[in-house]
């Protein structure tokens, strides 16, 4: 196994270089440095020099991919792409556009964006997981087909209803917890309840059917009919035998997310007005700040490639039978 997991983490090698190239080539074809500085001085009355003086003053002065006047090697380390790109494989994010510290940003944003996105993950897992069962032991009742119409109905609406509706129900009308904003320590509970419910009630028509039909597929094979061939009940059936074998399924959508989490949710953060990674990069992207889009893309990458190699060795844990090689 030790063989599998360091083959798979030199693979990751030419990923994120093949993604941070992509990401830079697709940056400057919308904006190049002298747009950035104009964005950063401002678009009116900004002279020649003021922007030279801000692209020197953070490494833009430079040929983005190859210097022809420069010597040796230089010719590739003497570049934007060079200078700003391979430091990340180190975590060295840098500066942003306006002079922060990245790295320090991101490990001041990374709580409040995980204390929405575990929560909601843990508790969406349940009550997703819960109401599947629920429909699967129900299968082909008025209840089933009434819970597979409400999945289909709650699939259909966006994600933007259910934060504007709550944000208008239980904030402006019923005044039960804050519009929007955050605070530290405990009195964060006020403002991530009504995010976190959020999360949870707009992900259960998508993650209910996925389940419900994994469910319903293992029930219908040769072991069940043998399980109950044996007197288990359904109910045994269903938690002892069709539960364990579907984890394989269940743990490819589920482990896959669980490093994703520490990006946080953008328009979650966004509304909401919670100071995490979310909102963070949407305020980036707002200001065509490359050096913190880049920074995030890169950490996305990472944590994506982390989460299917977490997925991989999961399944060795569910089932024995699985050999990685």
């Amino acid at each position: 196994m030790l063989a599998y997991i360091i083959r798979r983490l030199l693979y990751a090698i030419p990923i994120l270089i093949g993604v941070n190239l992509l990401t830079f080539t697709l940056f400057f074809v919308v904006n190049t440095p002298d747009d950035m500085a104009r964005m950063q001085l401002g678009i009116k009355r900004v002279t020649p020099e003021a922007i030279q003086k801000w692209k020197a003053e953070r490494g833009y002065d430079k040929p983005l991919l190859y210097n022809g006047t420069a010597e040796g090697a230089g010719k590739i380390t003497r570049t934007i792409f060079f200078e700003k790109s391979v430091k990340l494989f180190v975590f060295d994010f840098g500066r942003a556009d306006d002079g922060r510290d990245i790295g320090h940003e991101i490990r001041m944003r990374m709580a409040p964006s995980l204390a929405i996105a575990v929560p909601a993950f843990i508790l969406g897992l349940f009550v997703t997981i819960s109401f599947a069962l629920l429909l699967a032991f129900f299968r082909a009742t008025y209840l089933d087909f009434w819970g597979v119409v409400m999945c289909v109905a709650m699939m259909s609406i966006s994600s933007l209803f259910y934060i504007i509706g709550g944000q208008y129900l239980v904030s402006k009308v019923w005044h039960l917890v804050p519009i929007s904003g955050y605070a530290g320590g405990l009195d964060a509970g006020r403002f991530l309840l009504l995010p976190v419910i959020i999360s949870v009630v707009a992900g259960i028509g998508s993650s209910t059917r996925w389940y419900r039909t994994i469910f319903l597929e293992e029930i219908g094979k040769d072991y069940v009919r043998t399980a109950r061939a044996k007197g288990l009940s359904e109910l045994a059936v269903l938690f002892r035998h069709v539960l364990k074998n579907a984890m394989i399924p269940i743990l490819t959508g589920v482990v896959v997310v669980i490093p994703l989490l520490f990006m946080g949710s953008l328009l979650t953060e966004s509304f909401f007005g919670i100071p995490g990674l979310g909102s963070y990069t949407i305020d980036a992207i707002n200001a065509q700040d490359f050096a913190v889009v880049r920074s995030m893309v890169f950490i996305g990458s990472v944590l994506y490639i982390a989460g299917l190699l977490l997925t991989d060795l999961s399944y060795t844990l569910v089932d024995p039978r699985v050999r990685l090689q």
